[in-house]
């Protein structure tokens, strides 16, 4: 008797504590939510995991994505890093809590026991995510809001052909390869947070696309930057403009080996300019920049200045050369007239002299 009654007290005191452990389900596993449906039928008891059914529709889930830096922007390498953070939200109605007559408050749930997509970007050549146990948020009514901050390095396809004035789009696409179109869909807004950054590279535009005719879903981010150009005009322009000038200025020195000397000189420390110019400067199989093309056309110009300069100073020390080796011509008039009598100052002709020596007498 004593026995019954205490296996009678045991099992009251079991279906007191079942309320409250259905209360405090916010902080169990996930498998120790409160109550969806019929406990008693454990073939329908949902799983988190899965991605929530929304019916004969793809579930939707809101993007919006916060741009907050842009940096290491190499042209050289086809490169360009970025900081941003993804605001995550979607509607799951198997998360949505029993009813009891009061507001529900929120609750924070670590990711991995939640179905989310798992996003992949597909021009990243790496990915740093800065949370690495981010948690969602729950609301009562099943709505979950997820936040994921990361650092990527991408590669962008930059315009070439008129740098350092160019204007580059480049994209970051994130797929969700675990999930196909009828199940998933993406709306995303994008938010530019870069204010007043003065950087080689700006930030003018910021666009979002859904791309078409893809097998998974997924949303494509476009970042469109603005080449300043400032370090390229003096590193680059202003030495070329001043070698134009040096060159101009050198025919201002007397034509002789001192021009040729200076203009050799401006030559060769152009060729030495040139080739390191060359490998500095971005290029790529099927495009190459207006200033390759500029710098070449100011190395022919200074050869070809310097080729005239050599012509030039040839044909004067040829010249030169003549005249010292040929007679003087006038010289040569001189002694001519000495040989021969002059005119006779009364009109009459003179004679010339008489043989002997003798000469005639007035």
């Amino acid at each position: 008797m004593v026995l019954r009654l205490l296996l009678h007290l045991t099992f009251l005191g079991l279906g007191t504590t079942q309320p409250l452990a259905q209360q405090q389900g916010f902080n169990a596993p996930a498998f120790d939510w409160p109550s969806f449906s019929n406990l008693n039928s454990p073939q329908e008891v949902p799983d988190p995991i899965q991605i929530p059914n929304n019916g004969s529709k793809p579930l939707v889930v809101d993007v919006q994505v916060f741009v907050s830096n842009v940096f290491n922007v190499d042209i050289l390498r086809y490169t360009v890093s970025s900081t941003l953070l993804l605001r995550l939200s979607w509607l799951n109605t198997r998360l949505a809590l029993n009813s009891t007559g009061h507001q529900q408050n929120p609750i924070m749930l670590p990711w991995d026991v939640l179905w989310m997509p798992r996003l992949t970007v597909r021009e990243a050549l790496w990915v740093n995510w800065q949370d690495k146990n981010p948690q969602a948020r729950v609301d009562g009514d099943g709505h979950i809001e997820f936040y994921l901050a990361l650092t990527t390095e991408t590669n962008c396809d930059f315009e070439l052909f008129h740098f350092p004035r160019d204007q580059s789009d480049c994209h970051l696409t994130f797929f969700a390869f675990s999930n196909t179109v009828r199940e998933l869909e993406f709306q995303v807004h994008a938010v530019n947070e870069i204010v007043s950054v003065k950087r080689e590279f700006v930030v003018q535009d910021l666009k979002t696309e859904i791309p078409s005719q893809h097998l998974v879903p997924c949303f494509q981010v476009t970042l469109r930057l603005q080449n300043t150009a400032l370090k390229a005009i003096l590193t680059l322009l202003v030495p070329g403009e001043a070698l134009l000038l040096a060159d101009l200025c050198g025919g201002l020195l007397p034509l002789h080996t001192e021009r040729i000397a200076y203009k050799v000189t401006l030559l060769l420390s152009y060729l030495v300019f040139h080739s390191s110019l060359i490998q500095a400067l971005p290029s790529s199989s099927s495009c190459n920049p207006l200033l390759v093309y500029y710098f070449t056309i100011l190395l022919l110009l200074l050869f070809v200045s310097t080729t005239e300069t050599v012509l030039l100073t040839g044909l004067l020390a040829r010249g030169k050369l003549r005249a010292e080796d040929s007679p003087i011509p006038a010289l040569n008039g001189e002694q001519h007239n000495r040989g021969k009598p002059g005119p006779n100052p009364e009109g009459g002709q003179g004679l010339g002299p008489l043989p002997g020596g003798v000469e005639e007498e007035a």
